[in-house]
């Protein structure tokens, strides 16, 4: 892929040091002997990596500015910082602000290059990164002929040129976040951070933290989800788990703006559309007084409802031939025989919603590989009764939510251990190396459960 480099220090002795020293090793070079030159450059073409001057002719403009210029156009291009007169403290902000690394003068040849190379290369990786999400972005779109899915097509649609922020709601596996990737995708801001973060897998301690970045006494920064998602879209996955504490400065957030980091005494300006998702009923949860009323009004502008599965079942056939063609590609095998006429298919429950059709047409995907269509069906009925197993054994759910702590934990380590044993056909070493447990270990902790064989 071609690169290029745009060298900018108003030394002329230094510029073409660089230049050359770039040069001669097959890079493509630009520079600029001043500031003026240097936003010309800028605007005419982004380069690769930049090499920035931080003492350049303007007093009243720098190198900071011109990082800062570049880090807007784009977040992704690495930027070299160098000087003969900076202060540590111009270091560490040009750092925080975005610069890729900070090099003092008089610099060596071998300096220069190796940094020049460990830039380009992480540029590269960040690059290929952008690729395979994309990718995986478009791997996945949503299908069905439901009113369900028509209707949800056209909010997205009508949503394209909107500001407004969205509150989706649906069932685990339903496609919220899918749909959120789809507006953000479609929207003014899709060349901008598309941010996700999950509520529900933080502990209460760590939400202002992930929201809103830290400061520590050292310097360093850690940027929140907010700071990570400026100019582009926020998607606050599970709204509902975020403390009672904590929606209060989410809720100053949307109507400022602007926010501090922990630690932090300087505003942080931001610009994002707010995307929210919930598997809860909300309206339940303001009523009982879990969540903030203000807040709920401000997340749900435009409300968008995913329905289950079984409550569209008419989507399953085509939701079957989608998956078969993606998942056959990805995996490098053919599509399975699935005769969507299966009567199974359509009165199973399918708590897990679309993810959980996806994976199971995945697993019959891999597991049928030359096997005829009569097998290919057995194995998915095979697959669908055992899930029935599953769904409707609710005594292990009951007894061990209405249990204390230590009698749940102990309920369930006797369920798993005799699961994995009948897996091992009871064989000790082979669970044990399974469970990742000493033999010796396991054998006692099999006799505290009174767990004495297995047939």
């Amino acid at each position: 892929m071609y690169k290029e480099i745009l060298v900018i220090d108003d030394n002329p002795d230094i510029r073409f040091l660089i230049c050359n020293i770039l040069k001669e090793k097959n890079y493509n070079v630009r520079s600029a002997a001043n500031y003026d030159q240097a936003i010309s450059e800028i605007n005419k073409k982004l380069p690769s990596l930049a090499i920035v001057d931080i003492k350049l002719d303007k007093t009243d403009k720098d190198g900071i500015d011109l990082l800062k210029l570049i880090i807007k156009k784009n977040k992704q291009i690495p930027v070299i910082m160098i000087s003969g007169h900076a202060t540590v403290q111009i270091a560490v902000e040009a750092i925080r602000l975005g610069a890729y690394e900070f090099i003092e003068k008089p610099f060596t040849t071998e300096k220069i290059l190796n940094y020049v190379k460990r830039a380009l290369e992480t540029a590269n990786l960040k690059e290929e990164k952008d690729i395979i999400e994309n990718k995986l972005f478009h791997s996945f779109d949503l299908v069905g002929k439901s009113s369900f899915i028509s209707k949800i097509k056209k909010t997205i649609d009508k949503l394209s040129t909107s500001e407004s922020r969205i509150l989706i709601s649906g069932p685990t596996g339903s496609g919220k976040e899918l749909v959120a990737r789809k507006i953000h995708k479609q929207s003014l801001r899709s060349k901008e951070p598309f941010v996700i973060l999950n509520a529900a897998l933080l502990r209460e301690k760590t939400y202002e933290k992930e929201l809103f970045g830290q400061e520590f006494d050292d310097g360093n920064i850690s940027f929140g989800a907010l700071e990570r998602a400026d100019r582009g879209t926020l998607l606050i996955d599970e709204v509902t788990e975020i403390p009672f504490e904590t929606q209060a400065n989410v809720l100053r957030v949307l109507m400022d703006q602007k926010f501090k980091r922990l630690n932090g005494s300087k505003y942080i300006n931001v610009n994002i559309r707010l995307i929210s998702s919930t598997s809860k009923n909300l309206n339940e949860l303001v009523e009982i007084g879990k969540f903030r009323e203000d807040l709920f009004h401000r997340l749900n502008v435009v409300p968008i409802e995913i329905n289950s599965l079984n409550s569209r079942t008419e989507d399953i056939p085509l939701l079957i031939d989608y998956f078969k063609e993606k998942l056959s590609e990805i995996n490098g095998v053919p599509q399975p025989k699935i005769d969507i006429e299966n009567n199974n298919l359509y009165t199973y429950n399918w708590p897990g919603n679309v993810r959980e059709l996806r994976n199971l047409v995945e697993r019959v995907t891999i597991l049928s590989v030359n096997e005829s269509k009569e097998n290919i069906n057995k194995l998915m009925n095979d697959i669908l009764t055992s899930s029935y197993s599953l769904e409707n054994d609710k005594s292990f759910l009951e007894k061990s939510f209405s249990s204390p702590l230590k009698e749940a934990r102990e309920h369930f380590e006797k369920e798993y251990l005799m699961t994995q044993l009948k897996k091992n056909h009871g064989n000790i070493s082979k669970t044990a190396d399974f469970i990742g447990m000493e033999r010796s270990a396991l054998h006692r902790k099999l006799k505290s459960l009174g767990i004495k064989g297995i047939n």
